[in-house]
């Protein structure tokens, strides 16, 4: 019986070796042992026209404007302008009936009737342009030389654009400069001058943009002038999402496919960033090189991934 025990535990021991000897661990199952694979899109790089700008504010302003004033002493007699009118050179605007001619009245008439005397001063547009400010009314009594109006010359219709000086080399006269005004409508406007002078605070100076319109537009309108700094027609480019960096924003890569399961870091040389897409200097990446586009942060150099749809 003893040794019946004995050999009975004999086998018991052998059964529990050669079943620890045929189980695999979890992780050796199916792919031989490979890491956890991340979920990723790809892309490719892009040909690309990509333009490099920067938006800058521009104001209209009406550079001249007429001065309307009273020729002599006395009372409005009629007005016939309205603000926001646009008049005409020449055009009538104001009658002064003199303090003299209305304290007499039709007396001189009176005595001789070939006098045809009224003591009425008619003043007239000295030239075309918006009415912009009414300073009196019918009724109103005025000295010589005082203001009655302001009349904003058309033809002195502009916008002037602040620009940094350290961004004057981007803009030389004749140059034409888009202009979006608020609601979306663009324009084409051309440098005409610059002021002589910056502003100590902002350091900026102030351009002169000439353009035509087919509408009226107002005065102190803001509107956004684009300046151009470079253009590349043709150049390799991809999303900004595909770009990674370190915390400084110093050092760029993205994550490159080098097989269906492994990308690896790969370091970049940025340019242009426009429109969601960033121009890529180098390395230079053919057409059936394969970039992650999502899922690459926090990848390591070398990571397995798992390219989903």
């Amino acid at each position: 019986m003893k040794f019946k025990h004995i050999y009975l535990f004999a086998g018991l021991l052998i059964l529990l070796y050669s079943c620890k000897g045929n189980t695999q661990p979890a992780d050796d199952a199916g792919d031989g042992g490979s890491a956890a694979q991340t979920p990723v899109t790809v892309t490719t790089v892009a040909d690309s026209a990509m333009m490099d700008y920067i938006d800058l504010s521009a104001t209209s302003v009406f550079q001249q404007k007429n001065i309307v004033k009273a020729n002599a002493n006395g009372y409005i007699q009629k007005v016939n302008i309205l603000p926001g009118h646009y008049v005409n050179k020449g055009e009538f605007l104001f009658s002064i009936k003199t303090k003299e001619a209305q304290s007499i009245g039709n007396s001189i008439n009176v005595l001789d009737t070939t006098f045809k005397f009224s003591g009425v001063n008619k003043i007239k547009a000295a030239g075309n342009g918006y009415v912009t400010q009414l300073n009196h009314q019918q009724g109103d009594y005025v000295q010589d030389g005082e203001q009655l109006a302001v009349i904003s010359d058309r033809s002195s219709f502009v916008f002037v654009m602040q620009l940094p000086y350290e961004l004057r080399s981007y803009v030389k006269n004749n140059q034409d400069v888009q202009l979006v005004l608020p609601g979306g409508e663009k324009l084409t406007a051309q440098v005409s001058s610059s002021m002589p002078a910056v502003d100590s605070l902002s350091q900026t100076q102030g351009i002169v943009l000439k353009v035509n319109s087919a509408n009226p537009i107002p005065e102190n309108l803001v509107a956004k002038a684009r300046i151009i700094k470079s253009i590349r027609p043709h150049t390799l480019s991809l999303p900004k999402s595909a770009i990674l960096s370190n915390e400084t924003q110093t050092e760029f890569w993205v994550m490159k496919l080098i097989n269906p399961t492994t990308a690896v870091k790969t370091a970049i040389t940025k340019g242009i960033e426009a429109g969601g897409r960033v121009e890529i200097l180098t390395p230079k990446f053919s057409a059936n090189d394969k970039i992650v586009v999502t899922g690459n942060y926090g990848l390591a150099d070398t990571a397995k991934v798992k390219i989903v749809e």
